[in-house]
């Protein structure tokens, strides 16, 4: 499932749990970028999508809003996922 700007209230009606990831790379943001950008070593509460147009898993945070084509979608070597929290 491909998505624009991925929600919190829609990735916890997907799934019952949000994962969090620290940025590792916040270098070379593309020139026609709009929209939220991480910061290397912050956490962001994200959710991996698998993307249909780039045929790869990429990395939303979920609290970003971007415009088209990036939306709130980065590359996955950007992020390490360090923990997932469960929700009840």
């Amino acid at each position: 499932m491909e998505v624009g700007c991925y929600t919190l209230a829609e990735a916890t009606t997907a799934a019952p749990f949000l994962d969090y990831a620290v940025c590792l790379d916040d270098s070379a943001r593309p020139a026609n970028h709009s929209g939220d950008w991480p910061v290397q070593g912050q956490v962001y509460p994200v959710r991996v999508v698998d993307s249909r147009l780039e045929g790869i898993p990429l990395v939303h945070v979920l609290t970003f809003m971007g415009e088209a084509p990036y939306y709130n979608a980065f590359a996955p070597h950007r992020f390490q996922i360090t923990h997932r929290l469960y929700l009840n």
